[in-house]
């Protein structure tokens, strides 16, 4: 490739990259009218530190008006009431505002892990659901006729807390939470009409949670609410309340996004590696998500975010319902509040029959393999006992193994092609005014000299859906949260080894050691035959593309990438080195030389 053609597309790829980070202050966010998004009334405060029993407490709450049937107001004025209860996984906060669960403390994992070695962190902070939701999971939502000023009486009970409240028409509502094993609580709700005429009663919202970034790092890319329908999940986040359109064009967001289903098997608010998920013993009649403005952020320079981060609420929807005197409808679901682990969401999705593992997004085609992956990783660290960075470098090269001789014959019969081109060109310029003959003649060559124009494509097609399974499974694995390899400090993300003075650009280490890895792959992959020289050389710096792109990425990812690339590395060498019978001349016969004749 000459100067100009490399300036070019080194000059392509820098715009790409800086139009995406100029792009959103070019278009600035066009603000929603009001009343389109819901926001927190006030920074939640942390909850005092868990207890062995269920504690009541009291705050001061200020009142507010009702406005809408979708909306939470508090208008009694009376204090809020708390009860905490805890068992060996989680922390459960209950407030009498909602009589839901207001804040769930995971307390096996923290609320952020260091990119890096040595980098401050949060001390002490435990990784929490529902944090600074507006609203208490299972708070009721439907207009006055269900909530009136939605306060609840809170009772504590043996293992969990009892919500209680009686409305002026009559209606009662009556919450039982009951905490179990695996981040489980058994939820039971009854709507009873105790009064002496018929209650009708609108469509009802049971708030499942809202999904929340899960510390100050989070982008809030990877939250939103899940739902399944017994057929598929469908996944409401960002992308459906993005204020900027195709081309960072401005749009106004919609004001909630609703399921088109009417049989919602379960359904869950999540983030990268946690979940909130609801799985009703009678499926809801629909689903409806909203984005909730949550209180602004501010960075390690003590600078305020002017964007608030936006959160998602979840809610199940069940349809109006009359009930007559003495009459009640009841609704039991049971509640994961935890990690999103493989094994233990199977476990659970055996026992109920509702396939929650989909949580983790192992859909589809690909999810076979990032299950196949995700399994044979934890074997290798439970049975071999190595670290998940030296597991991923385990399955890679069992990967390469198991691709070896297909990779082999893909290197041969490309060379074999490389040296056969002369022939092939003169089978072309014989045959240049008869196409259909000239492919006919090029195919009986190629096949008699055993080689296909295929067989360097094929070894990166077999690739293609494991290299997607590492990624999917990656993405959510609750295993590589934390886990350390060598200078990387979680690979579960980018391994930043510093920071460039003066700017908030990191460097990655291994995304620049995997680009060095395919830019000496390219250069010795010999090109596909018959390929114009300048798009061969344009290939070769393909790489660079990849590693802009998979920069940001996990360090699992990149760490497969690199292993793999170098073992690719390792075989074409071997490969070029040894002799190919195929392209070995034949040794011409001796003959005796003719007598002079005399």
């Amino acid at each position: 490739m000459d100067r100009k053609s490399l300036i070019g597309l080194i000059a392509s790829i820098a715009l790409l990259v800086g139009w995406i980070a100029f792009s959103s202050k070019l278009y600035k966010p066009v603000p929603p009218p009001p009343g389109m998004t819901n926001t927190v009334p006030g920074q939640a405060t942390s909850a005092p530190a868990p207890s062995a029993a269920a504690t009541p407490t009291t705050t001061a709450t200020s009142p507010a008006v009702q406005t809408a049937p979708g909306e939470f107001s508090l208008s009694d004025g009376r204090p809020e009431q708390i009860l905490e209860v805890t068992n060996a996984q989680a922390h459960y906060t209950f407030s009498s505002k909602g009589g839901g669960i207001k804040l769930i403390e995971l307390l096996e994992y923290k609320e952020a892990i260091p990119s890096r070695r040595g980098m401050e962190t949060p001390v002490g902070n435990i990784a929490t659901l529902n944090s600074q939701a507006r609203v208490p999971a299972f708070t009721l939502l439907g207009g006055t006729a269900l909530q009136e000023d939605n306060s609840y009486q809170l009772t504590p009970l043996a293992a969990g807390v009892r919500a209680e409240k009686q409305l002026t028409n009559g209606l009662t509502v009556v919450k039982e939470f009951t905490l179990s094993t695996n981040y489980l609580v058994q939820v039971n709700l009854r709507l009873e009409n105790r009064g002496s005429k018929p209650l009708a009663l609108p469509p009802q919202e049971w708030v499942v949670g809202t999904a929340t970034p899960m510390n100050s790092r989070d982008d809030g890319k990877t939250i939103g609410a899940l739902w399944f329908n017994g057929e598929k999940t469908t996944d409401s986040g960002p992308g459906n309340f993005s204020k900027q359109n195709f081309m960072c064009m401005p749009r106004v967001p919609p004001p909630d996004y609703r399921a088109s289903s009417t049989n919602i098997v379960w359904a869950a608010a999540h983030n990268q590696f946690f979940t909130l998920a609801a799985m009703p013993q009678h499926p809801a009649q629909g689903f409806v998500v909203r984005p909730i403005d949550l209180p602004h952020t501010v960075n390690a320079a003590g600078v305020t975010n002017p964007i608030p981060p936006q959160g998602f609420e979840a809610a199940l929807i069940y349809p109006a319902v009359i009930l007559a005197p003495r009459e009640a409808v009841t609704q039991q679901m049971f509640v994961f509040a935890g990690p999103k682990e493989y094994r233990t969401l199977v476990g659970i999705g055996d026992s109920f029959k509702n396939q929650i593992d989909l949580i983790m997004g192992f859909g589809g085609f690909f999810g076979f393999f990032a299950k196949a992956l995700l399994l044979a990783m934890n074997w290798l660290h439970s049975t071999l006992s190595l670290s998940y960075g030296w597991a991923i470098v385990a399955i890679t090269v069992i990967i390469k193994i198991l691709f070896w001789p297909l990779t082999q014959a893909s290197t041969r019969s490309m060379k074999r092609l490389q040296a056969l081109q002369p022939q092939m060109k003169a089978i072309q310029e014989k045959y240049k005014d008869d196409p259909v003959k000239m492919n006919r003649k090029t195919m009986e060559f190629m096949k008699e000299h055993k080689v296909s124009p295929l067989g360097g494509c094929l070894p990166m097609l077999l690739q293609i859906p494991v290299f997607f399974g590492f990624f999917s499974m990656i993405r959510s694995a609750i295993e590589l949260r934390g886990a350390t390899w060598l200078w990387v400090n979680d690979l579960s993300q980018a391994d930043t080894i510093f920071t460039i003075p003066g700017t908030a650009f990191p460097v990655n280490l291994l995304p620049l050691i995997m680009g060095v890895t395919m830019f000496w792959q390219a250069r010795l992959t010999p090109p596909s035959p018959g390929m114009d020289p300048t798009q061969a050389k344009i290939m070769r710096y393909m790489p660079l593309m990849f590693m802009v792109f998979l920069y940001p990425y996990s360090a699992g990812l990149t760490l497969y990438w690199t292993v793999q690339n170098l073992l690719s590395i390792l075989q074409t060498k071997l490969t070029k080195t040894a002799e190919d019978p195929a392209l070995t001349p034949a040794a011409p016969a001796l003959t005796t030389p003719a007598k002079k004749r005399k």
